[in-house]
């Protein structure tokens, strides 16, 4: 019996064995192939990362020619931008309502041209009785400010630098009052100057006093004589026109030649006429309404 039992475990033993030997066989298979296809998937996977690949060539031409491409869009746009720019030119605003506005190129002229060429705008103005024409004096189809009028004009009149309390926008032109005595169809001419305050003009105006005849007369038509030569060295005095403070130059018969009004605390108006101060301070008084 005992012999048996001890065959039995044998056998038991051997089979146990032969089993675990299988196992541990197929377990070693099995992490071969594991490892195996670990490996295999790495080397596909290095394939698929190389620069050899069709695939990845492809992707690396296409970069290469798109930045090729985004260069020369940039050369041309570079070399082109001064063709393709849209100057946007400064909006024109008119300090007063115009009913007509005229421009007058006046690239190499001197100042006794430029007189000319004004007078002879404001002598046939087109406007209607009552009516204001603007006029402006361009360069180069750009129109010019105050201090640059008055450098051409050779005047002696010294505004403050500061265009804040001199501003360089200024409107010349003709008002068609009828009462000219040249003739009832030409205007009447005059300069209005816009400030920050009157305190800011009033000396300097005093000082251009002695010479604004002498600066401004071609523009309203004076012509030297011995007639006329007195007012070169008149003073101005002061007067009340439309119920504002002016100072006025008068002629031996008591007319007005040449005056200059303080509109309202930002405006002066230089002109030889009432009817004008009138038309223009209505003007005035519109647009601050307006505004």
């Amino acid at each position: 019996m005992e012999e048996k039992n001890n065959k039995t475990q044998k056998v038991f033993a051997e089979t146990y064995a032969e089993d675990m030997a299988e196992v541990i066989e197929s377990n070693q298979e099995g992490l071969v192939k594991k490892i195996i296809h670990g490996e295999e998937e790495q080397e596909q996977e290095k394939k698929n990362l190389s620069p050899e690949s069709a695939k990845n060539k492809f992707f690396i031409l296409g970069s290469v020619l798109l930045i090729i491409l985004a260069f020369f869009i940039l050369v041309f746009f570079f070399l082109k931008k001064d063709e393709n720019i849209v100057v946007v030119e400064k909006q024109f605003i008119p300090i007063i309502f115009n009913d007509q506005s005229t421009f007058l190129e006046i690239s190499g002229m001197d100042n006794k041209g430029i007189m000319r060429t004004v007078l002879s705008e404001v002598n046939n103005t087109k406007v209607k009785g009552g009516g204001l024409e603007g006029i402006y004096l361009t360069e180069n189809k750009q129109i010019i400010g105050l201090r640059r009028f008055i450098s051409l004009i050779k005047s002696s009149f010294i505004p403050s630098d500061n265009p804040l309390f001199i501003k360089d926008d200024f409107l010349m032109g003709a008002v068609l009052t009828g009462l000219k005595s040249t003739s009832p169809n030409a205007g009447d001419f005059f300069i209005l100057i816009k400030v920050r305050s009157t305190a800011d003009i009033f000396d300097a105006l005093r000082v251009w006093e002695g010479k604004m005849f002498s600066d401004l007369s071609g523009f309203f038509g004076f012509t030297l004589s011995k007639e006329t030569n007195y007012l070169f060295t008149k003073e101005f005095q002061d007067g009340i026109v439309e119920n504002k403070n002016a100072r006025i130059l008068y002629g031996e018969d008591g007319n007005t030649v040449m005056m200059y009004v303080f509109a309202d605390n930002n405006s002066v108006i230089i002109t030889d006429s009432q009817p004008v101060v009138h038309e223009i301070m209505l003007r005035l008084a519109s647009a601050q309404t307006k505004q």
